[in-house]
Order: structure tokens, then C-alpha cells, then sequence
């Protein structure tokens, strides 16, 4: 289809009402390929678009039809009101995990030593250290690819998070004041019921780590008991269901838990854990 940024806005808005997506994504798809404001849209709709910069646009759209994110398709998405460069190397990072930013920050000391484990996009580490300079913060990933994803986004916001190749803790020497880590924890059986966007094109290894999903959350509650400074803290984000498991398996590493926080869904979604 070929027509005026209004006609096109018009037609492939209705068009996604009908499939039932979001409409808004045709207008971020729409802007990104102007290279506009979504309110530029709407006061220029008269304008025309070049041939192909349709081509462009519709076969973004006809990506997002097919169930593709479209974080992934545009190649970024806002975390604790900075862009982030993301794409399907790395987890999408979900609103609910800015509380695990927030929570790290209310307990973090001057100048302290952080550790996010299992860093992916960097979204955490990048967020944690630009709002607070003062601290020192060290993003780990065992996946290279996500660590490129990382750096891409460290270097792009002037961080000063540094990154390493690790899988959890099992390969660092140091101690640190805080240790933090959105890991997987969504049950391998829960996985086909999740939406086809997240499913069939987010890493796997960021979604799931085993038949319960608490297998790397016990595995880091061991490391990070062993990593951690005395009076030093974990700040992790867990799944739908697992704080009573998580609370017991923190107990037995000798973690004690100095609280829940629930997520937008009154689901607890992040714990803050202490160690004497």
C-alpha cells in the first residue's frame, strides 16, 4: 500500500485492531521508519512516504504480525526511563524488574561493591550505576553473546559498569557488598503457555533453567552466601508462586530476609536478603 502517513496510520491501525495487536505499534514501527516522534504522526499525516520506506515499514509490521517483539524488531526499549539497545541475544527487560533497581538502591552504601549476575541487556547494572556514580558495579554474564549486548549498552549510556565471562559466581575471587540478578525461573513445563512473542523468540536460557525454575535461584543463593561481605545483601527477582520455596531455600544457605517487594500485580516479585 502505498499513500500519506495518515492513510498508511489509518489503514494498518484498523488492520491491527482487527488481528488484535496494538495499534500504537504501527505508529512506533510508522515513526521509526521517519525517523520521528509518534507526534509527529499525527500533525503530519499529509506527508508522503518514498516507496520504500512502505516496503520498509510493512515489512516491520508484517515481522510484529508474525509474533516477533517488537523490541526486537525496532532494536531498543526503554528501562527506568533510559533506551536500551536489546535484540534476541539478550531478555526483553520487563517493567517489574525496574523494582529490582529500586530495591538495590535503597540499600546500597557509598561506594559500594555490586555484582549483577547474570546481566544480559545490562539493563540492571547500567541503570544501578548511572544512578549512583559512587558505586562500583560489575555486570557478569557466561553467555558472550549477551555480553556484547551489554557492552553495546554500557558504551552507548557512558556506564562505567564493568563486564566479565562467568556463569554465577563460580569463577570470582572477591567479595562484594551486594550481589543482585533477575535469573530464570519460569518452570520448563510453563514455557508453551507463555505468550508466542516471548516463547518462541526470548533466549530460553534467560526464561528457564529447569523443570521447577528454581534450580539457578538455588544455585545462587549457595554462591552468592559464599560472595558476599558480612551485612552485605541479594537482591533477586523470582517468579509467580516461588516465595515460600525461595524463602526456605534462602533460609537453609543462611540467607535472612529482610523483605518481599510485590510487583504492579500484587505478586512478590523481588526479595532483599541479608546475610550477618
Amino acid at each position: 500500500m502505498t499513500g500519506t502517513v495518515g492513510e498508511l496510520r489509518r489503514f494498518h491501525r484498523q488492520k491491527a485492531l482487527d488481528e488484535g495487536l496494538n495499534p500504537r505499534d504501527v505508529d512506533l514501527l510508522l515513526a521509526d521508519e521517519l525517523g520521528r516522534s509518534v507526534t509527529y504522526l499525527v500533525a503530519h499525516g499529509e506527508e508522503s512516504l518514498a516507496a520504500d520506506s512502505v516496503e520498509r515499514f510493512e515489512s516491520s509490521l508484517a515481522r510484529r504480525r508474525a509474533g516477533e517483539p517488537i523490541q526486537y524488531i525496532r532494536g531498543k526499549t526503554e528501562f527506568y526511563s533510559r533506551e536500551f539497545f536489546v535484540d534476541p541475544r539478550v531478555l526483553i527487560p520487563r517493567p517489574e524488574t525496574e523494582l529490582v533497581v529500586e530495591a538495590l538502591l535503597e540499600v546500597a552504601s557509598r561506594h559500594a561493591l555490586v555484582l549483577d549476575v547474570g546481566t544480559g541487556s545490562g539493563c540492571i547494572a547500567v541503570s544501578v550505576q548511572l544512578e549512583r556514580r559512587d558505586l562500583v558495579v560489575i555486570g557478569s554474564d557466561r553467555d558472550l553473546e549477551a555480553l556484547a549486548v551489554a557492552s553495546r549498552n554500557v558504551h552507548a549510556l557512558d556506564s562505567r559498569v564493568h563486564l566479565v565471562a562467568m556463569d554465577l559466581l563460580d569463577s570470582v575471587g572477591a567479595e562484594f557488598d551486594l550481589i543482585v540478578s533477575n535469573p530464570p525461573y519460569i518452570p520448563t513445563a510453563d514455557l508453551e503457555g507463555l505468550e508466542v512473542q516471548v516463547r518462541a523468540y526470548e533466549p530460553r536460557a534467560a526464561l528457564t533453567s529447569g523443570p521447577t525454575g528454581l534450580e539457578t535461584i538455588e544455585r545462587l543463593l549457595g554462591e552468592a552466601a559464599r560472595r558476599v561481605k558480612c551485612g552485605g545483601r541479594l537482591v533477586m527477582e523470582i517468579g509467580w508462586g516461588q516465595s515460600e520455596a525461595v524463602v526456605r531455600r534462602a533460609g537453609a544457605a543462611g540467607w535472612k530476609v529482610e523483605r518481599i517487594i510485590d510487583d504492579f500485580a500484587a505478586i512478590p516479585r523481588v526479595v532483599v536478603l541479608g546475610r550477618d
